[in-house]
């Protein structure tokens, strides 16, 4: 993994953390964020932040400032992204930017994408709805972010298949597994594979259509 650096942003609604994983000469800037039930330390995450910068891809995680005051309950919408849009805004990068992440983070990136000036959005494991309720579905969030959009989704996210997307939506199906890129045993990939297909297909994507 490559060598990281850790420190804390100044938002309005607390210090966030940033933790960056350098590529020496990138191509790319990939901002992720993470989920409402878990922190930067998510595996999807962490392989990301591994593989990627000997990829020539920076990949910078940020820790929300409720995570950092050690709360156990996120904040709303409206603060994450205020705080998301803030240490984004702060980022002295010169190659093109891709916001992303993970659940409720990549709600935030959908959200924040256009205002941030990304190039595009990664959106990992997108909660399209709540377990077991369709009919609040968050759809118009993803679409919103107005920049080209991958979605890497478990074959059995209870937060939304993959089918129950719009064919329009370029997306990446991790097979067998769930919201957290979880697979069972016996299935038809190993944990190592799965998180190695996430990567592979974020890689891929931001090589051939991130300009």
């Amino acid at each position: 993994m490559a060598t990281a650096s850790r420190r804390l942003v100044p938002t309005p609604q607390g210090d966030a953390g940033l933790i960056a994983y350098r590529a020496h000469r990138p191509i790319a800037t990939l901002v992720l964020a993470h989920g409402a039930g878990g922190g930067i330390g998510a595996p999807d995450l962490r392989a990301l932040a591994a593989s990627l910068p000997r990829q020539d891809i920076s990949v910078l995680l940020v820790e929300q400032p409720w995570v950092v005051a050690g709360k156990k309950v996120a904040s709303s919408p409206a603060q994450l992204d205020e705080a998301f849009v803030h240490v984004v805004d702060r980022l002295r990068h010169r190659s093109p930017l891709v916001v992303g992440g993970r659940s409720a983070g990549a709600r935030v990136a959908a959200r924040t994408a256009q205002r941030l000036g990304a190039v595009g959005c990664l959106a990992l494991a997108f909660p399209l709805h709540p377990p077991g309720r369709p009919d609040r579905s968050r759809l118009d969030e993803l679409m919103g972010s107005a920049v080209p959009t991958l979605v890497v989704q478990g074959e059995r996210d209870t937060f939304g298949r993959p089918d129950e997307f719009p064919d329009s939506v370029d997306m990446a199906v991790i097979p067998g597994a769930d919201h957290g890129f979880q697979v069972s045993s016996g299935g038809p990939l190993t944990r190592s594979e799965a998180l190695g297909i996430v990567v592979e297909a974020c890689l891929e994507w931001m090589t051939r259509d991130i300009p």
